[in-house]
C-alpha cells in the first residue's frame, strides 16, 4: 500500500472513531451515575490521565525538611480529622454516608498511598476533577497544607486510637487557623 494510502485509511479511520464518539457522547448512552463503575478501558484512561497529570505538575515542588516535625504532624491530625475523614477514612474510623458514595471511592489514606510529598500537597492544593477530591488551595495556605501532608505520611503506622489522640492533640480551633491565615493575607473576615 503506498504511503499516501495509508494516510488516508488512517485519516478515515479517525474521522468513524470521532464520529462513534460524538454519538455515543451526544446520546448521552455512557452511564455518568455514581453507582454504575467506568467500564474498564474508559477506566484506564481516566487512572492513567490522573496519575501522569499529578506527576507531570508536582515535578516542580519541593517538600519542606520538617515533615517529621510533630507540631506540624498534631496540625495536619486537626485539619485532617475535620476535613478528610468524612471521604478517606481513618483506623478505626467508620465508612460514612459521603464516603459509602462516591465514585470512585476515595482512597482510604490509613494504607498508604504511592504517591510522594510533593505529589500529595499538589493532589490536596488543586484537587482532582471529577473524583469528590477538592481543591484546598483557595482556602488553605500552604503551610497548612504540608500540615496534612506530613500528618499524612504518619498516617499508615497509626492505630485507632494512636490516630484519636494525634487528632486530640491538634490545634483547638480551625476557624481560629483560618482567621489568622485570612488576617496574614489582608482578609478582613
Amino acid at each position: 500500500m503506498a504511503p499516501k494510502r495509508i494516510v488516508a485509511a488512517l485519516f478515515v479511520a479517525l474521522i468513524v472513531v470521532i464520529g462513534i464518539a460524538g454519538i455515543a457522547i451526544y446520546s448521552g448512552s455512557y452511564n455518568i451515575a455514581a453507582d454504575a463503575p467506568h467500564t474498564s478501558p474508559v477506566l484506564w484512561l481516566l487512572n492513567n490521565v490522573r496519575d501522569r497529570a499529578i506527576i507531570a505538575h508536582a515535578a516542580g515542588i519541593t517538600a519542606p525538611s520538617n515533615l517529621e516535625d510533630p507540631t506540624r504532624i498534631s496540625a495536619g491530625a486537626g485539619l485532617y480529622n475535620e476535613m478528610c475523614s468524612g471521604c478517606h477514612l481513618g483506623p478505626g474510623v467508620e465508612r460514612s454516608e459521603i464516603s459509602q458514595g462516591l465514585y470512585p471511592r476515595a482512597p482510604e489514606l490509613a494504607h498508604g498511598t504511592d504517591l510522594s510529598p510533593e505529589q500529595e500537597f499538589w493532589v490536596i492544593k488543586h484537587g482532582v476533577k471529577l473524583t469528590g477530591m477538592a481543591a484546598w488551595g483557595p482556602t488553605h495556605s500552604d503551610a497548612l497544607i504540608w500540615d496534612m501532608v506530613a500528618f499524612l505520611r504518619k498516617l499508615p503506622s497509626f492505630s485507632a486510637s494512636q490516630y484519636q489522640a494525634t487528632v486530640k492533640s491538634a490545634p483547638a480551633d480551625h476557624d481560629e487557623m483560618m482567621k489568622g491565615m485570612r488576617m496574614e493575607n489582608g482578609d478582613k473576615k
